[in-house]
């Protein structure tokens, strides 16, 4: 399963999105979030707009605008569409450079600002008081609604909701798993280190395991060995859950890597991991009528 890497996304210097205080999120996809810090320079990941339409729009969900970023092929229609589902760090410069990797593949690309409600997920300096502050506070059932929201409007704007898939990462992972149960349109899924059991709460009150029985899309679930948050073993408990219904998801674990190995700005960065991982990505894709 060989493919050209590099000539799909480019290396370069960060965003122009910073300040003087470093690389803290400005706009929508440029910086980085403070709690993400320190950042890998080195290592960034850089993809250009070139032949895009990318940038920011915003799509109201029950009288509150949700920011989304979107990037296409310029001047393209009946796209397939993906949903680009971040991180606890919220739509920063990865997540936006995640959805133009795809849109250079064809894709309508979209990444939508799922914490607009609760906070700024930029700001704060820890990730204990990010989760604290912000991502405890979001209910599962606001998403699944955002998230309903922006296929109808990627189906209004050039977006071929026959060709609907998702992807995420870490918390966006978590995410992946949920709604490809909750919409049917979903042909297919790539949750990166996704967690996939965890305590019901009021506003989390079931998660990945709890859906398995009921999951119709193949998900492609990307994982770390060496992840000690999400252990191997509940890994092997989704992968039993979802034989007794013959879905054909896959997983793929890698022995190298830990969580957020695709995550080039961080020091968890497995870039020999990250370069696989996105090709059987763009490959799970296209054999399962997405692309």
């Amino acid at each position: 399963m060989q493919q050209d890497f590099d000539s799909l996304v480019g290396k370069s210097s960060l965003s122009e999105g910073v300040d003087r205080r470093g690389f803290i999120k400005v706009a929508m996809g440029t910086g980085f979030a403070a709690a993400a810090m320190p950042i890998c320079a080195q290592t960034v990941i850089k993809t250009d707009t070139v032949g895009l339409t990318a940038g920011e729009v915003n799509i109201n969900v029950g009288g509150q605008n949700v920011p989304v970023y979107r990037a296409q092929p310029e001047g393209k229609t009946n796209l397939p569409i993906v949903l680009v589902i971040s991180e606890i760090f919220g739509v920063h410069e990865h997540i936006a450079d995640m959805a133009r990797r795809f849109a250079k593949q064809g894709y309508l690309a979209l990444a939508p600002e799922l914490f607009v409600r609760q906070g700024d997920a930029g700001k704060y300096g820890t990730i204990a008081e990010l989760i604290k502050e912000v991502i405890s506070k979001v209910p599962d059932a606001q998403v699944m609604g955002d998230l309903d929201a922006v296929v109808a409007w990627a189906k209004a704007n050039g977006g071929n909701t026959d060709k609907l898939a998702i992807t995420g990462f870490c918390w966006g992972g978590r995410i992946t798993w949920m709604y490809a149960a909750h919409n049917p349109q979903v042909k297919a899924g790539a949750a990166w280190y996704g967690r996939i059991v965890g305590e019901p709460n009021s506003l989390s009150p079931t998660n990945p395991i709890d859906i398995a029985p009921t999951l119709k899309a193949p998900i492609l679930g990307l994982y770390g060995a060496k992840d000690t948050g999400i252990p191997v073993s509940t890994v092997e408990q989704m992968k039993a859950a979802l034989a007794k219904t013959g879905n054909k998801s896959e997983f793929v674990v890698y022995p190298n890597s830990g969580h957020a190995f695709n995550a080039d700005y961080r020091a968890s960065y497995v870039e020999a991991d990250a370069k696989d991982a996105w090709v059987r990505v763009l490959a799970w894709f296209k054999s399962n009528g997405v692309a």
